[in-house]
């Protein structure tokens, strides 16, 4: 069994700052690349940013220049700043990595319970 648990979501002014926590825990072998996505409602997901095992990190425009990426491998943990926060930003973001569980498996999604961001005019 794999978790994934986030925590970091509030209610916050437009322009404030948050910061998501995602930490892996549980059966986990390796994993590869982690990332957030984001559901506002009546929206599909879309995908805010994503981190490599490595560091290469990919940025969709809604995160560009205002949010960061980051992760502990030591901690199975992946981050994400966001700075200027807008109105628009509003969503439920959840966190997904690739994870192996054994040195035989190859790599699975999974996916976090979601937290909920919410910036106030």
């Amino acid at each position: 069994q794999v978790q994934l648990v986030e925590s970091g979501g509030g209610l916050v002014q437009t322009g404030g700052s948050l910061r998501l926590s995602c930490a892996a825990s549980g059966d986990v072998f390796s994993i590869g690349v982690m990332g957030w996505h984001r559901q506002a409602p009546g929206k599909q997901r879309e995908l805010v940013a994503a981190i490599t095992d490595n560091g290469v990190t990919n940025y969709s425009d809604s995160g560009k220049g205002r949010f960061t990426i980051s992760r502990d491998n030591a901690k199975n943990t992946v981050y994400l700043q966001m700075n200027s926060l807008k109105p628009e930003d509003t969503a439920v973001y959840y966190c997904k990595a690739r994870i192996s569980t054994d040195w035989r498996r190859g790599y699975d999604d999974y996916w976090g319970q979601g937290t909920q961001v919410t910036v106030s005019s």
